[in-house]
């Protein structure tokens, strides 16, 4: 920070771009100072004052949890915000667009996208002052007024799609229950060869049976696990086997698997071949579990 006749200033390293005519900065912060920075709006100003959604106090511990939890192989994307006031750009030299970014101290600077990051990391700080060293990007626009800040809100979320839960479920790994249901679907029967890995619903055509969102969900109901239970090495194996064992009392699934039936075909006429159905599958096969207090085989009737 540096001293400048309008007073004191935060200074950043940062680039400087053109978008719609517009400048703009990429700046990295460090995360101790962006609770301090960033203002967003109080929950009781009416959405029409307001410039982005009132904060959703329910995401927070979670995104608190992931920073506190992952401190060395964490991700956090950049927050975009609007400076209220005129700010300063210092080009290095011999190098246009690149150089520092100083915004004073006193200037009013609001979220248009990230409020709920920016409130995580505040509270994240508290149980771990050491994330404090860490950087985080931010994308600085001048501040045009509340119906342009409401603008980009809207453009900001206009077009963001989250991923399906089956390719996130491909893709997370640090979920132990998403870890079983890959494995699940890469080397057990029924679902191996027969799983649609990133979209959560089948086109009629498809040769797939099952979505692996659909096997992660119904092995939870196997085991009775919540969303956030771990997976033992023996809970994982006991699942392949109790699907295998399903298998054999399910004469559908072995016909497509012998390709006597098309996946197709069974998905017109079985609720079994939908997530539904497999979901309800796992319930049922846990309370003969429950019931019988048998473990490691099926004690049900067919």
């Amino acid at each position: 920070m540096q001293n400048q006749d309008s007073g004191y200033c935060y200074s950043f390293p940062a680039v400087r771009g053109i978008q719609a005519g517009r400048p703009f900065y990429i700046a990295t912060c460090p995360l101790r100072i962006i609770p301090k920075i960033f203002s967003y709006n109080e929950d009781d100003v009416p959405p029409e004052l307001r410039a982005q959604r009132t904060l959703n106090k329910t995401r927070i511990p979670d995104m608190v949890k992931y920073l506190l939890e992952n401190p060395n192989d964490y991700v956090f994307s950049a927050l975009t915000a609007s400076v209220g006031v005129d700010i300063d750009f210092e080009d290095h030299d011999g190098v246009p667009n690149l150089g520092t970014l100083k915004i004073p101290m006193d200037a009013q600077i609001l979220i248009n996208d990230g409020q709920h990051r920016r409130k995580a990391i505040e509270e994240a700080l508290k149980e771990n002052p050491d994330l404090g060293q860490d950087n985080v990007p931010v994308l600085f626009f001048m501040d045009e007024g509340l119906k342009r800040s409401q603008q980009m809100f809207a453009d900001l979320n206009k077009y963001a799609v989250k991923p399906s839960p089956s390719l996130s479920t491909r893709y997370d790994h640090r979920d132990e229950s998403s870890s079983v249901a890959r494995y699940l679907a890469d080397e057990v029967v029924p679902f191996a060869g027969f799983t649609e890995m990133e979209k959560s619903s089948i086109s009629p055509k498809s040769n797939k049976l099952f979505t692996l969102s659909s096997i992660k969900q119904a092995t939870r109901a196997l085991l009775a696990k919540g969303p956030k239970d771990t997976f033992d090495e023996k809970e994982r194996e006991l699942a392949a086997q109790y699907w295998q064992e399903v298998t054999k009392h399910i004469p559908e699934w072995r016909m497509v698997i012998e390709k006597e039936l098309s996946p197709a075909q069974m998905r017109l006429d079985f609720i079994h071949a939908h997530g539904v159905g497999l979901h309800a599958i796992g319930y049922l096969v846990n309370t003969c579990f429950a019931k019988s207090h048998i473990i490691g085989k099926l004690d049900c009737p067919n």
